[in-house]
């Protein structure tokens, strides 16, 4: 019992007095927390890949928080328990290699010119750019954008954000103000300090799909609505904004 007395707190009773519990409870009163997290991975997924799936391979990330989690870290469970769960649903999908290997290897090349550009340019190179750097006519090159957009909403899990399961993807970065551990909040805010000013720096039409997909919660057909274009138009402006992103924060940060 002693791992799970570190959770008396969290399972107070009616009258205030606290009361041992078991993992099974816990994982019981947390469950609704793996589908929340699933429903929002799958949401950005192909259709193909099932919902129960993602909430079967969540459970080891809540398990994993459960066992790990610090109050005197973090004042925030269900943050911190968010962060493990899509984790462990990431591992699972890379695990599965769920997108072909031909399209991995078409978004490393693209992110690679992408750096390229940017370093030569420095600035965001234009779609003219980068597709006569890629030997490709402009509207193969938005065709290939269309294609590596279910990589890139995972994408930022390979910045080095964190390390396994505590990898944070950028909104959590941003959001999660429940640390309390010194050397994380300095990282973090050097992070959310650094992603603003990536983010400044994307063209307007790129900014404003980042901003509806990940904070409103738009899906891509919302969006495409919003801004007027249709729903391919919106995933690729998605996948270059990531591209762009990811760029620039692997210079700030690791450079």
């Amino acid at each position: 019992m002693a791992q799970e007395a570190r959770y008396q707190w969290e399972m107070d009773g009616p009258s205030g007095a606290q009361r041992s519990v078991s993992r099974e409870e816990l994982i019981a009163r947390y469950l609704p927390l793996i589908k929340k997290v699933a429903r929002k991975v799958a949401n950005r997924l192909p259709q193909s890949v099932e919902l129960d799936d993602l909430v079967s391979s969540g459970v080891p990330g809540l398990i994993d928080a459960i066992d790990k989690y610090d109050p005197q870290k973090s004042t925030n469970f269900v943050s911190y328990a968010e962060i493990r769960i899509r984790g462990a649903i990431l591992d699972e999908l890379r695990s599965l290699d769920w997108v072909p290997r031909s399209v991995r290897q078409k978004l490393s090349r693209l992110e690679a010119t992408y750096t390229t550009l940017e370093q030569r340019y420095g600035r965001n190179p234009s779609d003219e750019e980068v597709s006569e750097a890629m030997g490709l006519e402009v509207e193969e090159f938005n065709d290939l954008l269309g294609k590596v957009h279910p990589i890139t909403v995972v994408s930022f899990e390979d910045l080095g954000l964190g390390t396994e399961r505590d990898q944070r993807d950028f909104l959590q970065c941003v959001r999660d103000e429940s640390d309390t551990d010194p050397q994380s909040k300095v990282r973090y805010n050097r992070i959310r300090k650094t992603l603003a000013e990536a983010i400044e720096l994307l063209p307007e039409k790129h900014r404003v799909v980042i901003s509806l997909y990940y904070y409103e919660d738009l899906n891509l057909k919302e969006i495409g609505k919003v801004l007027g274009v249709t729903e391919s138009r919106v995933s690729q402006l998605h996948s270059q904004a990531v591209l762009m992103l990811r760029g620039n924060l692997k210079q700030a940060l690791f450079h």
